[in-house]
């Protein structure tokens, strides 16, 4: 309705023009030219920035609501629900606190967890998701929201992971420019390296922290650039909720140091960098104390050595630039360098061995050396080397994660050596470091995704700015005869350059075409990975069946819920510790051991019990009131993410502690085998068993034996099995899940 008055009227003023008639109202031209002259070159400008504005939020809206709705696919094919299996310990945890309140989630003693040790929970655990998502439900049941606490963990994940794309957009504008920021947003919104960590449903530490790790970083790059001591305090307490979050803090309080020593070593010594680091160190290790899984690791661990080194060694650098000031003689000042370098170099070793020597100073942890050389956790601590995502990484998971970022990278790292700054430097290590990590941790490369995204949004943007440029040159027409001697020379060059200019346009058109094309497959490729491979719950299997339809098999759920209706309350269930918290928050029952991995030696006797006879067995369960053994198998259903495929990681665990279990015992010649070829104490012991208990009587598949096992593709060497001291309670419909009780010892009289 404003448009169209507006239009008429233009309409009306410029029909008057053409036609030379001059209407009453019309406006002398005198006092037109003042009009015209009024609208100055900065009123153009002024709004020509509106427009840009409007045009940079409207997008980062699109991109901040294309965030989120990307990582619904799991609510909307299956159900609201979480995923995988640490995340239920956290929604355990965050129910708890939003219905006891947070004193006593801060002191709350876990007994229904490693039985009979129990678990601290408050002093070992990483508060920050419980807290964050306790907070959003506080907030809206105060807004009158009738939400349950289970829907805010399902959602966390994917608003947070919105807000990432906020903070990649100002981080790629303060690193390079507003279009780089804008592409990083879009980027980082649908890339599934980033994706896997943070759909919906995915409840684990990993869904804030991303979030606090980027924000982190671009409040201190802030603060480096602007040595104001805002930002420096605004990113201690950034990484204050980092390392609430996270352990994976640790990334951040080295990168920085390294960043900052790399700095005074290329002279790049700034009082911004000074005020900068120092603020964020001191106020953030102060910060990061208050957390009681952390505590005085900050002053105490090997891992954090680096950065108290950096900080004693900038208040050298400080210390000196401020002598040099003093002193103008050159000979004098390099003599005292000489000597408070020496001293320096000479106390911090004295000081780090002796701390080191006495104790005080803890040594690096097994998962900070497996950083280092990838094959020390196989060799030393199996337990490690045992979880899938701590396995090295595969070319086609890079692949598969980022897709044309992976070229779009290196592109981008030379475009930030060609334009260095204190910012692009950051970005460079960031990104070079993260992706070793990632190489070596399939895990990291989720820490290295928006370092990538970041990084080949400056190629992009860089890029596309140079072709548009290219595209926006209108072509001149030479002109000949106009010059004579030299000048003539001049002329042809011009010419020539003239004529080159169409193809080079040409050229960029096409170069541009392939670019948005290449851009597009992206976008389809993140959706498809985001729909088929990142958007499965671990606890609902699909497949498809032989007429191509979706077949579900929901025999996780099903297997806990028979545990919390027909068990006793205080029923104490063994397992593999994979499904410990899964136990423990929907069967509501005691376990053995779960996902925390606290303590190796508690896991390597479930690991001795799985792998000993059955009579050898029953007297490691009695000692540990084991009343259910719960074991996952998937012979009849394909699916091999089950305990025989994992059980030589319980043997390797059980072996490291316990001696008396070998590995080879279980293979014949280095082979891996549960058919009549199999180790004659693979096929007796408990975990084989139990699995296969009654499967001999089975026909699984069409023109098969009985006992054909699918997910081993074999038929099983021992079909007549007979349990003594177990009894089967319960298999599920699909025997993903089988349950058997411990019989009562019999009366001795």
């Amino acid at each position: 309705m404003v448009g169209k008055p507006e239009s008429s009227n233009g309409t009306a003023k410029s029909g008057s023009n053409q036609t030379g008639s001059s209407p009453p109202s019309a406006l002398p031209l005198n006092l037109k030219s003042d009009l015209f002259s009024s609208l100055s070159f900065k009123t153009l400008k002024l709004k020509t920035k509106q427009q840009e504005l409007l045009l940079r939020v409207s997008i980062l809206c699109l991109i901040y609501i294309l965030a989120f709705i990307t990582r619904l696919f799991s609510v909307l094919r299956y159900e609201s629900m979480i995923h995988e299996f640490d995340p239920y310990f956290n929604y355990r945890t965050t129910l708890f606190l939003t219905q006891k309140g947070f004193y006593e989630f801060w002191n709350w003693f876990d007994s229904e967890s490693w039985y009979p040790l129990g678990r601290i929970i408050g002093g070992t655990l990483y508060p920050g998701l419980m807290v964050t998502a306790a907070i959003i439900y506080w907030v809206l049941r105060f807004l009158r929201f009738a939400v349950h606490i289970r829907e805010v963990c399902v959602l966390t994940a994917p608003f947070f992971a919105s807000n990432t794309t906020l903070v990649a957009y100002f981080f790629g504008k303060e690193i390079w420019d507003s279009g780089a920021g804008l592409v990083a947003a879009a980027l980082i919104a649908i890339c599934p390296g980033y994706i896997s960590r943070s759909v919906a449903g995915s409840y684990d530490n990993e869904g804030v922290a991303i979030f606090a790790l980027l924000f982190t970083f671009y409040l201190f790059v802030k603060a480096v650039n602007t040595g104001s001591l805002a930002w420096a305090l605004a990113s201690a307490f950034g990484y204050f909720y980092m390392v609430s979050a996270w352990g994976g803090y640790v990334f951040i309080i080295n990168l920085i140091p390294l960043y900052v020593l790399v700095l005074l070593i290329t002279g790049r010594y700034s009082m911004r960098l000074y005020v900068a680091y120092n603020c964020m160190y001191v106020l953030g290790m102060l910060l990061a104390m208050q957390i009681r899984f952390v505590g005085f690791q900050h002053v105490q661990s090997g891992e954090h050595m680096a950065a108290m080194g950096v900080f004693f060694l900038i208040q050298v650098f400080y210390f000196l630039d401020w002598v040099r000031y003093l002193l103008s003689d050159t000979k004098l000042f390099q003599a005292f360098l000489r000597i408070t370098v020496t001293t320096a170099v000479g106390v911090g070793a004295i000081a780090l061995g002796v701390g080191t020597a006495s104790g005080y100073i803890s040594p690096w942890t097994g998962r900070f050396y497996s950083l280092l050389d990838p094959t020390y956790a196989k060799d030393h601590i199996p337990i490690i080397a045992s979880v899938s995502e701590h396995q090295p990484t595969a070319w086609s998971s890079f692949m598969f994660d980022f897709h044309i970022l992976l070229f779009l990278f290196p592109a981008g790292l030379y475009f930030c050596f060609k334009r260095l700054s204190d910012a692009t430097i950051f970005i460079v290590m960031y990104g070079l470091t993260s992706m070793y990590f990632a190489g070596v941790m399939v895990r990291l490369i989720l820490v290295a995704t928006p370092a990538v995204c970041l990084i080949s949004a400056i190629a992009v943007s860089a890029t596309i700015k140079n072709l548009t440029q290219l595209v926006r040159t209108k072509s001149k027409v030479p002109q000949s005869g106009s010059s004579k001697g030299s000048g003539s020379s001049k002329g042809s060059s011009k010419a020539t350059v003239d004529q080159s200019q169409p193809f080079q346009r040409n050229g960029a058109i096409a170069l541009l075409l392939g670019a948005f094309y290449l851009l597009s497959k992206y976008a389809t490729h993140c959706t498809w990975v985001t729909s088929e491979a990142y958007s499965s719950p671990s606890i609902v299997l699909a497949a498809r069946g032989a007429h191509g339809n979706r077949v579900i098999f929901d025999d996780y759920r099903e297997a806990y819920f028979w545990l919390r209706q027909n068990t006793p309350p205080d029923a104490k269930v063994m397992s593999w510790w994979d499904y410990g918290y899964q136990i423990t928050a929907m069967g509501n029952r005691t376990v053995i051991v779960d996902n925390n991995t606290w303590n190796n030696t508690h896991i390597a006797t479930v690991g001795r019990a799985m792998s000993s006879y059955e009579h050898e067995a029953i007297e490691i369960m009695r000692s540990l009131d084991v009343d259910y053994v719960l074991v996952v198998f998937g012979g009849v259903t394909g699916y091999s993410s089950d305990d025989i495929n994992k059980f030589l990681w319980m043997v390797r665990i059980g072996g490291g502690v316990f001696p008396v279990i070998k590995e080879p015992d279980y293979l014949v010649n280095g082979e891996y085998r549960v058919d009549k070829g199999a180790a004659p104490k693979m096929l007796n012991c408990l975990m084989y068993k139990l699995c296969y208990y009654r499967f001999g009587e089975l026909t699984t598949e069409y023109g098969k034996p009985p006992g054909y096992d699918r997910a081993r593709g074999v038929e099983i060497g021992n079909k007549d099995i007979k349990l003594e001291y177990l009894e089967e309670a319960f298999t599920t419909s699909n025997w993903i899940v089988r349950i058997y009780k411990v019989k009562p010892p019999n009366n001795r009289w």
